[in-house]
């Protein structure tokens, strides 16, 4: 029976013409790789981005119109280090935000400089 085997990618906008901002955020400030453009998409303003080692990807395309924002719309990247990250982050002059505690998963909510909200997730054990 076909299955759903995982989440690939998330797409998300970005103005025409700051990718070096894309990549100022995405890659220094959270340390993904950023990916080739295939050749195919040649001539669409594209970022991909490698958001961890089983292959995740975030990519950003350019929307002239600025996207309206939904109220919880978000994406979580879960992290290694969750209060090392986010004094890396504060040190680039990224806002970190603290938010709801959920046990065992102590988290942040940071905005890429296009203001997609994205929540940033640290799995511990719960406390027993």
């Amino acid at each position: 029976m076909p299955a759903v085997l995982r989440l690939q990618h998330v797409s998300v906008p970005m103005p025409p013409g700051r990718q070096d901002e894309a990549r100022a955020f995405y890659v220094d400030g959270l340390g993904m790789t950023e990916l080739p453009i295939p050749p195919s998409l040649d001539g669409i303003a594209l970022l991909w981005f490698r958001a961890s080692d089983d292959g995740d990807e975030v990519h950003l395309y350019a929307e002239k119109e600025e996207a309206a924002r939904v109220a919880g719309q978000h994406l979580c990247l879960q992290v290694d280090d969750i209060d090392a990250l986010a004094a890396k982050l504060a040190t680039r002059g990224i806002d970190v935000q603290e938010t709801i505690e959920i046990p065992g998963r102590p988290r942040r909510v940071v905005e890429d400089p296009f203001g997609n909200q994205i929540e940033l997730m640290e799995m511990r054990p719960a406390p027993a």
